[in-house]
C-alpha cells in the first residue's frame, strides 16, 4: 500500500535508493542525502513483506514499519530533480523483494523518471581505510560515464552479483527502459560504515553535480575508528592456542 502525503510533479527525476543492507552503507548515504538536500517526504510504502512490527517513536507514538520516498527539486534550470528511497527494512522474502521493487519501478515510470541509482555496501571482510566505489550498470554507455567519475568496474568484484533491492531495481528498471546503476562502497561488513557511505555519496555527487558536505559522516567515521581501536587494544592475547577450550 502506497500512502501519499502529497502528489508531486517532477521534471524527469532521478531515483536514488538506499535501504538497509551490508554495513548499512546505502541507508546511511540516503539518510545523509535527505538531510543535506532538505528533501521532503511525499509517500510511504507499507507491505506484508516487511516484518510484522510497529516502531515506538521518542514521543511514545507508534508507527508501522515502512519504506519512504522523498523528493528534492533542483534549484537550477539545468539541475536534476531527485527522488530518494529509504526505509526500515527490505522485503523479507524473494517474492517480497520482487513485488516491492516492481511496484517502485512502476511508480517511478508513472512519475516520468529518467534514471535509477542504487547504493549499497560490498563486504570485503576487513577494515578498509580508503574504500573504493565499485559499479554495475545497465549499459556500456553508462559504465563509461561512471568510470569517468571515478567509479571502479571489475570483472570479478563483487562476486555473486547484487542481491536485494539494489540489484532488482537495476534489472527491473532495464526491462522497462530505465537506465540504472549501482554504486557499492567497500566495507568490512562488521558494523555500520559511514566512511563507505561517504565514498559512494562523493561519487554520486560527481555524477549528479550535487554540492554536499560530509561533516556528520566524517564525525561518525572517527567515532567508529575510536571504537574499533579500543576493541583491538582490549582483545585478550591468545599466546597459547593449545590451552584454549571450546569457543562458542
Amino acid at each position: 500500500m502506497i500512502v501519499f502525503d502529497e502528489k508531486v510533479k517532477l521534471n524527469a527525476p532521478v531515483l536514488v535508493e538506499g535501504l538497509p543492507g551490508v554495513g548499512n552503507v546505502g541507508k546511511l548515504a540516503a539518510d545523509h542525502l535527505i538531510r543535506k538536500l532538505k528533501a521532503k517526504k511525499f509517500a510511504s510504502i507499507y507491505s506484508k513483506h516487511f516484518p510484522p512490527q510497529v516502531l515506538i517513536q521518542e514521543d511514545g507514538v507508534i508507527r508501522l514499519v515502512s519504506n519512504d520516498l522523498y523528493y528534492h527539486r533542483s534549484d537550477s534550470s539545468n539541475g536534476l530533480d531527485v527522488i530518494i528511497l529509504t526505509g526500515d527494512y527490505q522485503g523479507t522474502s524473494q517474492e517480497g523483494q520482487y513485488e516491492l521493487s516492481d511496484k517502485l519501478v512502476e511508480l517511478f515510470v508513472d512519475m516520468g523518471g529518467s534514471r535509477i541509482f542504487t547504493l549499497g555496501g560490498w563486504s570485503v571482510g576487513r577494515i578498509v581505510e580508503e574504500p573504493r566505489v565499485l559499479g554495475a550498470a545497465t549499459s556500456l554507455e553508462m559504465v563509461e560515464e561512471l568510470k569517468s567519475k571515478g567509479v571502479t568496474f571489475s570483472t570479478d568484484e563483487p562476486s555473486g552479483g547484487i542481491v536485494g533491492a539494489a540489484g532488482l531495481l537495476l534489472g527491473l528498471g532495464k526491462l522497462k527502459g530505465i537506465e540504472a546503476a549501482c554504486l557499492m562502497g567497500e566495507t568490512s561488513g562488521y558494523f555500520s560504515d559511514p566512511k563507505s557511505a561517504q565514498a559512494i555519496l562523493e561519487a554520486l555527487a560527481r555524477i549528479l553535480d550535487l554540492d554536499l558536505d560530509y561533516v556528520e559522516l566524517e564525525e561518525h567515521s572517527r567515532e567508529i575508528e575510536d571504537l574499533t581501536a579500543r576493541l583491538t587494544q582490549e582483545k585478550p592475547p591468545m599466546d597459547k592456542p593449545d590451552e584454549l577450550g571450546y569457543i562458542g
